[in-house]
This record gives C-alpha cells, structure tokens and sequence, in this order.
C-alpha cells in the first residue's frame, strides 16, 4: 500500500513539505469573529498563476501553523479552496488541494465518529466534534480539472473540517453553547503561547 497521496494519486516519494511551500509567503490566519470566517466563500472561476501563487502561501502558512489543513478563509481571501497535508488512522499521509470542494452526504443511518479537533484560526483550544468514518470530496484543482478526493478517519475529520470554512462554518459552530464558551476559554489562556510558537517558526523553509 503506497504511503503517500497527493492530490489522491499515490506516490512512491513525496518530501517532507510540499514543494509549494518553497514558493510561499506566510500570511496572517484569520482569528474567530472575523467576518470573512463566517460567511460563505465565493466559487473559484479563474484558473492559473495567481490561484497558485495563492495556493504556495497556503501551504508555507499551514507548515509554520502545524496545521493539517487551511482553507483560504484563513488567510483572509473568501475563496473556496483548502490545501491539506494529513495522515489518516493508518498513517497514510494524503497532500494536496482542492477547488470549489463538495462533500458527498454521509450515508443515513452510519453513525458518526466523536474525536478531537481543532482549528488554527481558534487557536490553543480542542474539542471533541462528531464526523462520519468516510469522506468523499469533489472539486478542482489549480488548473480547474476535476479532482475526488476520498478519506478515512482523520484526514475524513479534516476534509469535512475545511469544506466546512468554504461554508462559513467553523467547528466551534458545531458545539453547544456550553462547549463554546469552553472553547473560547481555552484560547484566552493559550493563544498568545501559540502566536509566540508561530512567530517562531516563520522561518521555517527559509
């Protein structure tokens, strides 16, 4: 079984970081209670260099976060687009990115998966979030031919999660409000630590 998937191909060999990180610049990450987190993403319609560029950045931002995934929310442009480097339950790391993604509906009846998540645009807090087994996502990618993209466990958590962002939806928004305050209250005590961390590691590649 190959180790590696990228853009849900497997590869015999992939470097630690994505070579598109090589070409970024990292930017900010959007915070929870900005505008552009909450709110629908508007559709990818041009295909090319500056969706790519775009796509660079988000990978360096995602490495020096020690993210997963990142949706290009987070870096304040209201595009559909995600960019993830995620292992699953089996340690099969799957990299890529993803364009106007749609997640299939979960079968009825399947019962749904509670484990812990987090976001970098809420930072220092994890809570526990229920999600299907299996995830099945339909996009593009930078040069708008047609992708799937299919996961297990937590890279399924993570594709969920990140469609999630091109919705407006957080995972906070998928707590009750006892858990979200919860939340909040973790990234009061934690955030600066992890801004610190970051801030750090923004080197990182160089």
């Amino acid at each position: 079984m190959p180790r590696v998937f990228v853009q849900g191909s497997p590869a015999g060999h992939y470097p630690r970081y994505a070579p598109e990180a090589g070409r970024g610049a990292v930017r900010r990450i959007t915070e929870t209670g900005e505008e552009v987190l909450h709110k629908p993403c508007r559709d990818v319609t041009e295909f090319g260099p500056d969706l790519a560029a775009l796509i660079d950045d988000m990978f360096r931002t995602m490495y020096v976060a020690e993210g997963a995934g990142l949706a290009a929310n987070q870096v304040g442009v209201d595009l559909r687009l995600f960019v993830y480097d995620c292992p699953d339950d089996n340690g099969i790391r799957h990299v890529g990115h993803i364009a106007n993604p749609v997640l299939q509906p979960a079968p009825a009846g399947r019962p749904l998966l509670d484990d812990t998540e987090g976001c970098l645009s809420v930072p220092g807090a994890t809570m526990s979030v229920p999600r299907p087994e299996r995830a099945v996502v339909r996009g593009q990618d930078k040069d708008g031919n047609p992708l799937r993209i299919e996961g297990t466990g937590y890279f399924a958590r993570c594709l969920a999660h990140e469609t999630d962002h091109t919705h407006g939806v957080i995972y906070l928004d998928r707590l009750s409000k006892r858990e979200k305050r919860d939340a909040l209250r973790q990234t009061a005590v934690r955030r600066d630590e992890v801004l610190s961390r970051r801030a750090a590691r923004a080197t990182l590649l160089s």
